[in-house]
């Protein structure tokens, strides 16, 4: 490489790394919008579900076909990326394979990084084409309409051509090192380090040497600019979660998926109504909603959910609610959750705070109708292959429409009269 490619590589790395840091930083932002709360204890366990639902993908098995090509694609992308580091090497002094001095290490890695470039490309094609060809139902419900479907394509074909010119570009490589041509040559790696890019050098035996090298070059530039590309289109895709998945799954909730957290300031106005002695402690400097409206309401682990949903359906595939035809979708919860999140990321951006803009989650983007169609029987929290609750959210839009602006159906006001008077949901009399 010559010295002005150097200057432009180095410039294109620092350029990919600084935005990505730029806009990574807006995003830990958007999401500590929300309340805070303690995720901090059982340390053990966290790592534990982390290594096991996270790294070991032990949820995305349940599906066997989907599970086992997502392991492919999730292994050969994460491993392939190694060789980044050689090539950011490469790029910045100007050398060629700079750690094939590693010998039959080295070309025991390269031949490993191919085969799983393989994998990955056959695994985003099968997914590509359940999409948009076998329309698997739970990837072409209407929410997905528009961006998500255009998003969830955009990643596979960009996928695609990173292994394709990936392998392209070790083909037209091993080609030239046959060929005994300047540094191709000189790093000395061994044939069987090109289990399919050896093969596929058999299509280029009647080019020209020069055509080899312009062609090595494109394929080179073409791997590493996708690699940088990608990086900084996860801030705006769905696929955040190869990065938030890791954080998500050790926050999870490790209660009983039974369990229902207690408003904090309804459980103090109890106390102090049943015990006179009870000190409350001092209220917060900005009154606290019962239940939640918007998306600053939310926990912050709520919102690093809607960051980290994968818009795999699966949570809506097995909701009962939505299997009868419901207006409820988990999986829309958590799209809604984001994009609202983004919206008021953006008017902080534009204006330095946030700023009311006569909008808010509930309403705007989820309807009271959805939240009633929600059974509580926490399938999607169980189906969901990184441990995201959309029924947390679910229940504090609930918790705000009942108890900010008694909005509930009316069977169920009608079954809290009966609790308040006969201390029981029917109506009878306690005697009775």
């Amino acid at each position: 490489m010559s010295y002005i490619d150097n200057i432009l590589f180095a410039i294109l790395t620092i350029a990919g790394i600084s935005l990505f840091v730029f806009n990574f930083r807006k995003l830990r932002r958007n999401i500590l919008l929300g309340r805070d709360t303690d995720r901090t204890d059982r340390r053990p366990a966290r790592w534990r579900t982390m290594v096991r639902v996270a790294l070991g993908q032990s949820k995305m098995v349940t599906k066997p076909l989907p599970g086992i090509l997502h392991i492919f694609v999730y292994i050969g992308f994460v491993i392939i990326n190694i060789e980044v580091i050689e090539i950011i090497i490469d790029g910045i002094s100007g050398t060629h394979r700079i750690l094939s001095f590693l010998g039959p290490l080295y070309s025991f890695l390269i031949a490993s990084f191919e085969i799983l470039a393989v994998l990955v490309f056959f695994g985003c094609f099968v997914f590509f084409t359940r999409r948009n060809i076998v329309h698997v139902k739970r990837l072409v419900m209407k929410e997905l309409d528009g961006w998500p479907r255009t998003d969830a394509n955009a990643i596979l074909l960009t996928e695609m051509f990173l292994m394709a010119a990936f392998i392209t570009m070790n083909a037209a490589d091993f080609r030239l090192s046959v060929l005994g041509i300047g540094h191709y040559a000189e790093a000395g790696i061994s044939p069987a380090a090109f289990p399919v890019s050896g093969w596929m050098a058999g299509l280029f035996t009647e080019s020209s040497s020069t055509s080899l090298i312009y062609l090595e070059r494109i394929c080179w530039w073409a791997h590493i600019a996708g690699i940088f590309a990608f990086l900084n289109y996860l801030p705006y895709s769905k696929h955040l979660h190869i990065l938030f998945s890791f954080p998500n799954t050790f926050y999870s909730n490790l209660w009983p998926k039974g369990r229902f957290t207690n408003a904090e300031n309804v459980t103090t106005e109890v106390k102090a109504m049943l015990d006179p002695s009870f000190t409350p402690p001092p209220p917060p400097e900005t009154p606290q909603r019962f239940g939640a409206k918007d998306v600053q309401d939310l926990t912050w682990k709520q919102l690093l959910d809607a960051y980290s949903c994968t818009e795999c359906g699966r949570c809506t595939a097995a909701c009962p609610a939505n299997i009868t035809g419901k207006k409820l979708s988990p999986r829309k919860i958590m799209m809604d959750t984001r994009d609202r999140l983004e919206e008021v990321g953006k008017i902080i951006d534009k204006k330095g705070k946030y700023e009311e803009d006569g909008k808010s989650l509930l309403n705007d983007y989820i309807k009271p109708e959805e939240l009633w169609a929600c059974t509580t029987c926490n399938a999607c929290v169980e189906e969901c292959p990184v441990n995201i609750d959309p029924l947390s959210i679910i229940m504090d839009l609930r918790r705000y429409l009942v108890m900010e602006q008694s909005a509930a159906p009316a069977e169920l006001n009608m079954m809290m009269t009966n609790v308040e008077n006969n201390a029981a949901p029917w109506q009878f009399s306690p005697m009775d």
